[in-house]
């Protein structure tokens, strides 16, 4: 599958996802959900191999590794478990959207990772495959159009970095286990409809 394609199946089954919740505003004052014994060690971010969306402007080289790092370390670096943890994040491709684009086709800015999470302790890694995170640009108005019109590239990264610590702070919630506490229940799943359940 092409870079372009990857990007258009990611980024728009992300949108469907953030249009749906774009009245919820992320408060990083709020209360921190339990995550049992976890305290953050290190952040490694790699993002020497990033591969540029269609559209996009370019990052400088070792900035996405600078800004994702910050942003991880202020929202999980809030937790203080009993043991540590590390965050491999490898920044696969991106998107920062470019000014002067027709507001038809104007494009939104996005970010792709692969994070891996290893325990310390048992010098370990505790994901099997790297999880791939995808996440867009914050909704607002200055961004309804393409961020690329109304934002510098510096701020649309750390918009996106943002968004990205949010993503993986949640991705790390749904899997309990890891840090010592009991697994999520499983999905109850719905009767079929019309069934009453006899035989």
């Amino acid at each position: 599958m092409s870079l372009y394609s990857i990007f258009r199946v990611s980024v728009f089954s992300v949108l469907l996802v953030l249009v749906a919740a774009c009245g919820k505003k992320y408060d990083p004052n709020a209360p921190l959900e339990p995550m049992g014994d976890f305290s953050l060690g290190y952040a490694v971010v790699v993002d020497d191999q990033a591969q540029i969306g269609p559209l996009s402007r370019k990052a400088d080289p070792g900035t996405w590794k600078k800004t994702l790092t910050e942003e991880v370390k202020k929202e999980l670096g809030r937790y203080e478990g009993d043991k540590i943890y590390h965050l491999g994040i490898k920044v696969d491709g991106y998107v920062l959207a470019i000014p002067g684009v027709p507001l038809v086709v104007s494009p939104k800015s996005a970010l792709i990772v692969s994070v891996s999470v290893w325990d310390d302790a048992k010098r370990e890694k505790i994901t099997p495959e790297p999880k791939q995170l995808t996440v867009l640009e914050s909704f607002s108005g200055n961004t309804l159009i393409g961020s690329g019109l109304t934002q510098s590239k510096k701020r649309q990264m750390r918009n996106l970095s943002r968004n990205m610590a949010v993503a993986i702070h949640k991705y790390l919630l749904k899997n309990p286990e890891w840090f010592g506490l009991p697994p999520l229940p499983e999905p109850v799943e719905k009767p079929a409809q019309g069934s009453n359940g006899d035989n």
